[in-house]
């Protein structure tokens, strides 16, 4: 089955409701063996061209040809609440409903799958009293346990630390099936991939590239260079013909004939134009503005507690967050991070105090903040109501557009969006809400790279009190950082 060609999309037309066209007449193939990289911008529909390759969703046109006897298995960006209500053996178990699998069996795919992702966890515990990066580590062991010929990896690297990256790394390079990755992080896709399908949002098509990221980048560079020479040599061609036809049409008899021949070379000449590639919007630069009103100490810390070897332990510490602080809280997957940033965030921190009056504004790695049932206009408005200053509707939509949320999108519930919207509307909140503390949960997570280095610039300028949880260390080296906690030490 070598180079056979083992996933074929002809013509395929996919609309999300009416009028919201996800796919048009779309075409490409897949070969057996091919690691690719899906790429675009967020809410473009890539985790959609997923559920469409699993059979999840069914096109409105057009043909999904994929060979019978193979199997797909899809590793989702998160887990879902009821999921993580699950203990671990019971999430396998739903991994592979289909099948009739015995108990000795089960665990012995089971720990199969756990050694192929390097996790030595509890199974007798649940989902949630995991980290994020062991719980992004269980998702792809739950695609693996499905022993797929076609993997499905939506955002992977989101929530590990840099071992597990790196892991994940070696693991794709040396995996032998079929591939293919949706992920907004180049220099991890460049280790592994040979060619990137690109779905674009603007006309809805799925452009094929044989390279890495960066080969693309470039052939998309000359494309581009191609397309626009050729647009303005026509643009010169027409703007000639077109004062030679006011010149003959004012000259009567035979003259207006050879007008209407050249405008006929116009009208052709504007046929033959193309439109040129449109490039990925990037959000627009932006300040969270500070708290007014705020203390000369937002927070202190005198203790922190971590887990080791499933046990909590507590340990000693001294930090004292000002008007301007910036703390980085580091540690390696599963020693307790985001335990301890949601204590934090909401006041629950044994060791640690919240000065009286302090706006926190938390952005959690799984939005869980976020109102799912809200349309995207109630939770900004949602926000702008905890400032302490009053804003307005043109405030809130130009806010808003600045984190390309449309008009159509405003009016959209948050469950509807794709994770890399909600990411943009978590930041859209914090713009408006105007906190005196800032506390961010793995804020890359599921956001375009391209947004990156804008919402560095705004968390390195902001002026309020910080504490920030990120192991994308190329994120970090471009925020000031004041202070180090580091769990492990």
């Amino acid at each position: 089955m070598a180079n056979e060609t083992i996933i074929n999309f002809s013509d395929v037309t996919f609309e999300h409701g009416y009028g919201k066209e996800i796919l048009h007449e779309v075409n490409f193939s897949i070969r057996s063996g091919m690691k690719i990289a899906l790429m675009g911008q967020n809410g473009a529909g890539k985790s959609t061209l997923f559920k469409l390759m699993t059979g999840a969703l069914i096109p409105q046109s057009g043909t999904i040809a994929i060979k019978k006897e193979l199997n797909v298995a899809t590793a989702h960006q998160v887990i879902t609440p009821d999921e993580k209500n699950l203990f671990v053996t019971e999430f396998f178990q739903k991994a592979i409903e289909n099948e009739n699998v015995e108990e000795h069996d089960l665990n012995r795919r089971i720990n199969k799958a756990l050694n192929a992702v390097n996790l030595k966890i509890d199974t007798s515990k649940k989902i949630s009293d995991f980290s994020g990066g062991q719980q992004a580590r269980l998702l792809l062991a739950a695609a693996l346990i499905q022993n797929p010929d076609i993997l499905l990896l939506d955002e992977p690297t989101n929530n590990l630390d840099s071992d597990g990256i790196g892991h994940l790394m070696v693991f794709l390079m040396m995996y032998t099936k079929t591939v293919i990755v949706i992920s907004h992080d180049a220099d991890f896709l460049n280790t592994f991939t040979d060619g990137v399908l690109y779905l674009d949002t603007h006309t809805h098509k799925i452009e094929q590239y044989q390279g890495d990221y960066y080969d693309v980048v470039e052939q998309i560079k000359i494309r581009i260079e191609k397309e626009n020479s050729k647009n303005a040599r026509m643009a010169k061609e027409i703007q000639e013909n077109k004062e030679k036809i006011n010149f003959f049409a004012h000259k009567g008899g035979k003259m207006r004939l050879v007008a209407k021949k050249m405008q006929e070379k116009v009208d052709a000449y504007e046929s033959e134009k193309i439109e040129v590639r449109k490039e990925d919007k990037t959000i627009r630069n932006f300040i969270i503005p500070t708290q007014k009103d705020l203390p000369s100490t937002v927070m202190t810390i005198d203790s922190f507690t971590i887990m080791k070897d499933q046990e909590e332990i507590t340990k000693p510490t001294k930090v004292l967050l000002g008007k301007n602080d910036h703390l980085l809280i580091k540690g390696p997957n599963g020693i307790g991070k985001t335990t301890l940033i949601d204590r934090l965030a909401n006041g629950l921190s044994k060791g640690a105090k919240i000065s009286e009056g302090v706006n926190v504004g938390y952005y959690k790695q799984d939005f869980s903040t976020l109102n799912y049932d809200h349309t995207v206009h109630q939770s900004l408005v949602e926000a702008m109501l905890l400032s302490k200053t009053n804003g307005s509707e043109e405030h809130l939509r130009s806010v808003a557009s600045g984190f390309l949320i449309s008009k159509k999108l405003i009016n959209t519930q948050i469950k509807d969006l794709s994770e890399g919207q909600k990411g943009l509307v978590s930041f859209a909140r914090l713009v408006l809400q105007e906190p005196g503390l800032l506390i961010l949960d793995e804020p890359t997570n599921h956001i375009n790279f391209r947004h990156l280095p804008v919402i560095a610039k705004a968390l390195s300028a902001y002026k309020g009190a910080m504490i920030m949880v990120s192991h994308v260390e190329e994120f970090v080296n471009q925020i000031r950082i004041d202070y180090q906690l580091d769990l492990e030490k």
